[in-house]
């Protein structure tokens, strides 16, 4: 759930530019080479069609052996779909360092902040049903919840939550990897830990990543539907366009429920990886605690693109986008732009949480391509390699 402005979105529990206690902030370009050393995983293997191994390794493929060879990423997965449906899945690496296991196919991984469209788009759904109204604040949904220093629930509206303009300082700056890892939150506990803060700026005046602002839209969901925000995605979304491989972890569910590559982290960034895939996710809640697959993402943007999650208006008003910095990246209402080497832009959003980290998203022309690793990049170099492996799919 954190973020980066640089040529990719991360997602963590930390944001842009700054550093917690043990851990990198993922907004911050770290520094230091990843490597594995004796861990180190067997020579990457191609699990496309089987034709693949005797023509040798295509584009994409390459771009997962040099994740997994030069950037020492345990595994990695992909998913495409080109632009007439037909869908290739690929892996390298292993999935499980300590017995060699290989790297499930389009296995399920933790999606982090792509929660976030998720989100959004339950909340837009609503708006078409004129339960709420982007622009107004979050004090008409709920009164007197959001106070603090320079902090004014009557000054930030809706709109400015899903766009990451309120200004609200992120309570994931503030909490360690390893502080989490077997706790339990509720959504008010971090509410709560992010008001203990001063805002980082002014309602609608600069962008400023924060897992506040979706917290907040997650509880404006429950007061508005007066149900569990993971029943709403589950209904609204997940079973409606029949995403098989995706769910909202239960309170206390610490597990991944389907055949899954392990997550590995390191904290601080010089120590050995650590195997994470067990961890109570609930520091993530409406910003980043889904768990889902490459080829269920590439279905759930495919479908929103296409219309059929939103209404012309509410999907209008997610792509409209603001720079975010000087990257060249843009950001809508829980939804990304990003440039593509080929032309044109691709949609989407990523994620991180501790053990992984998705890139991907769809072209307007239907072409899809998420890419998944099981630690989050610390090199420069590893960043950039995730990001290219994704332009790699979309333009091959």
């Amino acid at each position: 759930m954190r973020a980066r402005t640089g040529q990719n979105l991360r997602s963590s529990t930390r944001r842009d530019g700054r550093r917690r206690r043990a851990v990198s902030a993922a907004a911050a370009m770290a520094v230091g080479v990843m490597t594995l050393g004796v861990l180190a995983p067997p020579a990457a293997s191609d699990s496309a069609a089987p034709t693949a191994a005797a023509a040798g390794p295509d584009a994409v493929q390459q771009a997962l052996n040099t994740l997994v060879r030069d950037d020492g990423m345990p595994a990695a997965l992909a998913s495409v779909k080109d632009r007439k449906g037909r869908a290739r899945t690929y892996t390298a690496g292993v999935g499980d360092l300590t017995t060699g296991a290989k790297v499930p196919r389009d296995g399920q991984v933790r999606i982090g902040s792509n929660t976030k469209a998720f989100t959004a788009v339950v909340v837009l759904q609503l708006v078409g049903e004129g339960k709420i109204d982007l622009d107004a604040f979050v004090d008409t949904y709920l009164p007197g919840l959001v106070r603090g220093e320079g902090i004014d629930g009557n000054r930030i509206t809706v709109r400015h939550l899903l766009q990451h303009t309120s200004g609200l300082p992120d309570y994931g700056v503030h909490l360690d990897d390893d502080e989490i890892r077997n706790r339990y939150f509720e959504p008010r506990e971090l509410l709560d830990l992010a008001l203990d803060h001063p805002a980082d700026a002014e309602p609608g005046k600069t962008w400023g990543y924060s897992n506040t602002n979706y917290v907040l839209a997650g509880l404006i969901v429950q007061k508005v539907t007066g149900r569990p925000l993971a029943e709403e995605m589950d209904r609204r979304i997940i079973q409606r366009i029949g995403l098989r491989h995706t769910y909202f972890p239960a309170p206390g569910e610490m597990t991944v429920r389907e055949p899954h590559p392990r997550g590995y982290h390191r904290s601080p960034e010089d120590a050995p990886l650590r195997d994470f895939t067990e961890m109570d996710p609930s520091a993530g809640w409406a910003a980043g605690q889904l768990i889902s697959t490459n080829s269920d993402l590439n279905r759930f943007f495919t479908a929103l693109l296409a219309g059929r999650l939103l209404p012309a208006a509410q999907l209008d008003e997610m792509r409209t986008t603001v720079p975010v910095g000087t990257s060249g990246l843009r950001y809508g209402l829980g939804l990304t732009s990003r440039t593509l080497s080929c032309g044109g832009v691709y949609w989407g959003h990523g994620g991180d949480i501790a053990g992984y980290e998705t890139r991907g998203g769809v072209t307007d022309d239907g072409r899809a391509a998420n890419v998944a690793v099981t630690s989050i990049p610390t090199d420069e170099a590893a960043v950039r390699h995730v990001s290219e492996a994704v332009d790699t799919a979309l333009c091959g």
